[in-house]
């Protein structure tokens, strides 16, 4: 005769394999969004090529997008610029008391990395934040759906302006913040460890594959904002509520996808400038 299991033995049974099913779905709906995610993108591109495009839409998005973060950006980078500097000035201080490189490795890690990602990561809680609220509060409010019943397609009318704009003025306020953080860690230098702004101000390290990197990552953090976010915001269920859920997605997975795309591009410069 067999054995019948008592509670306590099936207990451990039933946890673990719960704790599978669980894990599977979460990976199921994880592939499920990126292929969704994917297809927002390639529908992107092609209405980029074949869409219409609304007089002043895209200026407005560069006006939402550009013009209403420099002040943001500025603040944040700048203090960032100030802790950068004053870390490393303290690390070196540790090993060898010469400050004469610190200016010259803070602009190439600037103009490689720093102002790009650091930049973008700041953009991704504003710009993509607003973006799934704005689409996530049409879709809650049918309005997409109006959309749809006009024959017009939500992502040449909704994502892919945001698109452009965004690629641009990211590209531009990272250029602004990587400045300003400069300046930033510029005055930190002098004021904390007395190096003087003409020997600060050494680009010797800073080479053409930095700003080939640097403006690659501009780029890429610029298209995936709009694209993670407006795809977030289509996405919505639920009324206000699920609005609230499209924004907190929207801001963690553009940041992720930042991360992950960091990762890609500096792997592939590496191979493609190094060798």
């Amino acid at each position: 005769m067999s054995e019948e299991l008592t509670p306590t033995q099936e207990a451990p049974s039933s946890f673990f394999w719960g704790n599978v099913s669980a894990l599977g779905a979460t990976a199921i709906e994880l592939v499920v969004g990126a292929r969704e995610l994917y297809s927002v993108f390639v529908r992107t591109l092609y209405y980029v090529v074949r869409g219409r495009r609304e007089k002043g839409v895209l200026l407005r998005q560069m006006y939402e997008i550009g013009n209403k973060s420099v002040f943001f950006l500025t603040v944040t980078m700048g203090a960032l610029g100030m802790i950068l500097v004053y870390q490393a000035g303290l690390q070196a201080a540790r090993v060898v008391p010469d400050y004469q490189m610190l200016g010259a490795t803070y602009l190439q890690l600037l103009i490689r990395d720093l102002a790009a990602s650091l930049g973008s990561l700041m953009l991704a809680t504003r710009v993509g934040a607003g973006i799934a609220a704005e689409i996530g509060s049409m879709v809650v409010t049918e309005q997409v759906d109006a959309l749809r019943m006009c024959a017009a397609d939500p992502i040449d009318f909704l994502i892919v302006p945001r698109f452009l704009a965004s690629m641009i003025m990211t590209t531009v306020l990272v250029i602004w913040a990587g400045f300003v953080a400069f300046l930033a860690g510029a005055a930190t230098a002098y004021f904390a460890f007395d190096v003087m702004p003409q020997t600060f101000f050494n680009a010797r390290m800073v080479t053409s594959a930095d700003f080939a990197t640097g403006f690659a990552k501009c780029i890429a953090y610029g298209a995936a904002i709009p694209i993670v976010s407006g795809y977030c915001g289509l996405s919505t269920f639920g009324g206000s509520e699920g609005v609230g859920w499209a924004t907190t997605r929207a801001v963690v997975n553009t940041s992720l996808a930042i991360i992950i795309l960091n990762f890609f591009i500096s792997s592939a410069s590496f191979v493609i400038f190094a060798g």
